[in-house]
């Protein structure tokens, strides 16, 4: 649970479900043990779905700039040079990150791991377009993929 908890950021009741449903050895490896954790997730309900993108932070937002997000955060945002835009992008992301809470009612979710800057904008911008429904399930798979990728830096494949 220590190790684990946190690989859906903040969100340690997946790992304590996945936990009480049981593991086996299948689970030992970064694909095993994300497949576990997947499917708590995908039997959550909407709400508790809602409150795992709920817990992940705006992209270049104002947790970033306060040095607050989870040490896993900010590393995958550093990958992608988002811990050095200039005034120019910092403010694009600012709107973005507005107009797409106010519209669907959490944050933007990308796994930004071999993304650029650029790439991540164009996401939003597209992303943006999206119904509530389409962008829930969007959001959610990237909340997965962001898990896969950090089990994957602690696990073998």
């Amino acid at each position: 649970m220590e190790k684990f908890g946190g690989v859906f950021e903040h969100s340690k009741w997946i790992a304590e479900r996945a936990l009480k449903r049981g593991l086996a050895p299948a689970n030992d490896s970064a694909a095993g043990l994300h497949s576990a954790l997947c499917t708590v997730f995908r039997g959550a309900s909407d709400e508790e779905r809602l409150g795992v993108l709920n817990a992940h932070p705006d992209l270049a937002g104002k947790l970033a700039t306060a040095k607050k997000l989870t040490q896993e955060s900010t590393s995958e945002q550093a990958s992608a040079g988002l811990d050095h835009l200039s005034d120019e992008e910092r403010a694009r992301f600012t709107q973005l990150n507005e107009a797409y809470v106010k519209k669907f009612g959490f944050p933007f979710i990308i796994a930004v791991k071999g993304l650029t800057k650029s790439d991540i904008i164009n996401a939003f911008e597209q992303r943006i377009e999206h119904s509530r429904d389409a962008e829930f399930a969007t959001a959610c798979k990237q909340v997965e993929r962001i898990a896969l990728l950090r089990l994957s830096d602690m696990l073998p494949e």
